[in-house]
């Protein structure tokens, strides 16, 4: 969705759409008229600033997107787009760096909206092992990209068939929630890597399980993780608000001990 191309009502319209609500539906959820709502998607009414703000936040769009939805309204952008060196963003990365440097001896990495590593803490190191394609560790470092390529993480994911089938779900999600193109261009890519599905059958679920873990060969050991995501309660700025952090737990105490032991080791 381009400003370029599209109106303040019809990316409103398309915005609706992708979030399956009705006309109705979003009026009353903003509490104004659908005839007003109406006049608005089809170019009869402009919308005030307050307006497509209001609107905006009925619908979650993203903060990049808003901005995009004010400009093609006729209005000045309302949320910063800083880069992640910029001196104003210098405590929320300090408390970045303080959550990845607290996980350790667990792994941990913060990422950007494409997936693009930002950083990541020095117990990531097991995850590293063995990858063979040299590009795919060449900044910036596309994380799920390392993660389902061939040449990557994946001959190494135990239950690749299954992470890779989490993962490719959360892209869709993501996809459906920002309309990014890179993301697009980024799953359609994804899909095209080996599903671990030849020569394989899916690993049964435990009856006890709680979340799918990560599965990964590890020399002779198989180490499990299940993992979080955190994000930043209330941004302001473009940049910080799409900023996450994936933190990995050991799902069993063979991971805990191993970990442990790779942090003594880096110590030393």
């Amino acid at each position: 969705m381009t400003t370029s191309q599209n109106s303040a009502g019809s990316l409103i319209r398309e915005w609706r759409t992708r979030r399956r609500m009705s006309q109705l539906g979003l009026a009353m959820e903003a509490e104004i008229s659908q005839r007003h709502l109406s006049f608005v998607e089809s170019g009869r009414a402009a919308p005030s600033r307050d307006m497509v703000l209001h609107l905006a936040e009925q619908l979650s769009i993203p903060l990049r997107q808003r901005n995009q939805l004010l400009l093609a309204a006729g209005f000045a952008p309302s949320f910063s787009e800083r880069p992640l060196t910029d001196t104003t963003l210098a405590p929320a990365m300090a408390a970045v760096e303080i959550v990845l440097k607290g996980h350790e001896p667990f792994p941990a990495l913060a990422v950007d909206r494409h997936w693009n590593l930002v950083s990541a803490n020095a117990a990531i190191a097991p995850f590293l092992a063995d990858v063979t394609e040299a590009s795919l560790l060449t900044a910036p470092v596309n994380v799920l990209r390392l993660s389902l390529h061939p040449g990557g993480i994946a001959p190494r994911i135990v239950n690749l068939q299954e992470w890779r089938t989490h993962l490719l779900e959360r892209l869709k999600h993501q996809n459906d929630a920002s309309g990014d193109p890179v993301l697009v261009e980024l799953e359609r890519e994804l899909r095209g890597y080996p599903s671990g599905l030849k020569g394989s059958r899916p690993m049964p679920v435990e009856p006890n399980a709680i979340v799918h873990p990560l599965r990964l060969a590890h020399g002779d050991q198989v180490l499990s993780f299940i993992s979080t995501i955190t994000v930043f309660g209330t941004p302001l700025d473009v940049t910080l608000s799409e900023l996450a952090i994936e933190s990995f737990f050991p799902a069993d105490e063979q991971t805990r001990a191993v970990l442990a032991r790779l942090a003594k080791e880096r110590a030393r």
